[in-house]
């Protein structure tokens, strides 16, 4: 059965953000084998971004991830694990 692992990180206050979580998501480099960011950029670039991860490691290695970006002011990081029958 395979497993995937997507972890959705809502960022508020993301040009004040953006460094702390970076250098979480550095520390945690190894179990990212996909990252994409998104932001509103219509007429003003939005201070609110989204951050979608696809993971790999063990649960212990994917929790603490989800831990430290949690532990940042504005920072909601939440995982989603979907596996095949």
């Amino acid at each position: 059965m395979a497993c995937h692992n997507i972890m959705g990180v809502l960022i508020n206050h993301r040009t004040k953000q953006a460094p702390k979580v970076q250098e979480i998501l550095t520390k945690h480099g190894c179990c990212i084998k996909m990252r994409i960011g998104l932001h509103e950029t219509d007429n003003v670039c939005s201070n609110e971004g989204l951050v979608l991860l696809q993971l790999s490691g063990t649960e212990g290695e994917i929790k603490a991830l989800e831990d430290d970006l949690n532990s940042l002011e504005g920072i909601k990081a939440q995982n989603m694990k979907i596996c095949s029958d």
